[in-house]
């Protein structure tokens, strides 16, 4: 695609970066066969090729609109059409410009901006665990748009003693998981103990990022992202720690895209580079030792496995996970359209619910075909999301994986 960038925007990083994007794309359209809002919508400017459009436009100059960034802002950046696209666009990276310079330029209505405010400082406050606690202990009297995002709380179980491993590994606090999910991380460090890894928290650390850098408060994202770095290297660099674990496969997909977001900063480049090499989806831990904890577990039955956009589209993990499952002892149901977004998106689910439980019941809808016992995954995010629409249990398969572990005994 030739491109003619405007004066302000040439000879920055983004707009550097941005052409170099923009070039690589060849109008063939194969991203708009697999975009889920131009599925639902059929309007070309809410698919990959319309939004690039968009957002060449405005880096060659011309006024964006606040359709311009409605489009933009639909973008569930699932990343589905970089998995399909032939020239290798990152349209993730092109994305995160566009909005940042569309926002820019374009006012957001006052109920805008304080909604999206409310969200990132919400999920971010250290009031977000007791706020959700609360949730949930009313959660039968809430109304059904407050239900969806309450999940009921469940027991985490006792924890085991983990020091005495050889093999050691961090585990990112989080933002939101700890207090909507504990049994996610509880499940995970018993099963990496049950394998002889052990694991343990950074103090100092939390969020990721994510819920900062897609609300378009990149600053604060990169302040996290330093955070984290600085919680983490004093372990790091004394070599007692052997990867970073992530089950939450968003949080693993943007940690592993530190050094890109860093890669400008003297201070923390290299420092960002070491990090993003030692990034690890506990699916990758785990599967080296199938087979040992296979044979101490009970059996499984049968399973849809909903693998989040940020597992296959971003990571490209599904082929290992599904794997790792089967040899686990999952009975995989294979179901229509599982290249596609349930609608969570981290915090899309809650700025545009409409398409957001579009895409969740067609989900639903597929899935159910296969009459599962249980729906696992692999982010809180759709675990979450999923569990709204249904009344088949849906969990992290970590957390089955440990009930099978326990149930055996």
């Amino acid at each position: 695609m030739q491109t003619n960038l405007a004066s302000w925007v040439r000879d920055t990083n983004e707009g550097r970066e941005a052409d170099a994007i923009l070039r690589r794309c060849v109008h063939c359209g194969f991203c708009t066969a697999t975009c889920p809002t131009y599925q639902v919508l059929g309007d070309e400017l809410d698919s990959p090729r319309g939004r690039i459009y968009l957002i060449k436009q405005v880096l060659e100059g011309a006024e964006p609109t606040q359709a311009t960034q409605q489009h933009l802002d639909r973008c569930l950046t699932c990343r589905n059409c970089e998995t399909t696209c032939p020239s290798g666009v990152q349209y993730g990276h092109l994305i995160d410009i566009g909005r940042h310079l569309v926002d820019q330029k374009v006012s957001r209505s006052w109920s805008d901006r304080m909604r999206r405010l409310l969200l990132r400082k919400g999920i971010n406050s250290s009031l977000f665990g007791p706020a959700m606690r609360l949730g949930q202990a009313l959660r039968h009297v809430l109304p059904d748009t407050l239900k969806r995002k309450v999940p009921a709380r469940r027991d985490p179980g006792q924890l085991p003693s983990v020091a005495q491993h050889t093999r050691q590994v961090l585990m990112l606090t989080g933002c939101v998981q700890p207090s909507m999910m504990p049994t996610i991380d509880a499940a995970t460090i018993r099963v990496l103990d049950a394998i002889g890894i052990g694991a343990r928290l950074a103090p100092g650390a939390g969020c990721c990022g994510a819920v900062n850098f897609h609300l378009d408060a990149q600053a604060d994202a990169l302040d996290q992202m330093r955070a984290n770095i600085d919680a983490w290297w004093p372990l790091i660099d004394a070599g007692n720690v052997e990867a970073i674990v992530m089950n939450a496969s968003g949080c693993g997909a943007m940690v592993k895209e530190y050094a890109h977001h860093l890669r400008h900063d003297a201070n923390y480049a290299s420092r960002a580079e070491r990090i993003v090499s030692l990034v690890k989806d506990v699916a990758e831990i785990v599967a080296p030792h199938a087979e040992l904890l296979r044979a101490r577990l009970a059996p499984g039955g049968r399973a849809a496995f909903h693998p989040p956009c940020t597992l296959q589209h971003w990571q490209g993990l599904r082929p290992l996970s599904e794997r790792l499952l089967r040899d686990l002892g999952f009975e995989l149901q294979p179901f229509a359209d599982t290249h596609l977004c349930c609608g969570s998106a981290g915090a899309y689910s809650v700025l545009n619910p409409e398409m957001a439980l579009t895409l969740r019941d067609r989900k639903l809808a597929a899935i159910s075909q296969t009459e599962p016992s249980v729906i696992v995954s692999s982010n809180i995010g759709c675990v979450s999301h999923l569990q709204s629409g249904t009344d088949v249990p849906v969990r992290h398969w970590i957390e089955v994986v440990d009930e099978r572990l326990m149930a055996r005994g």
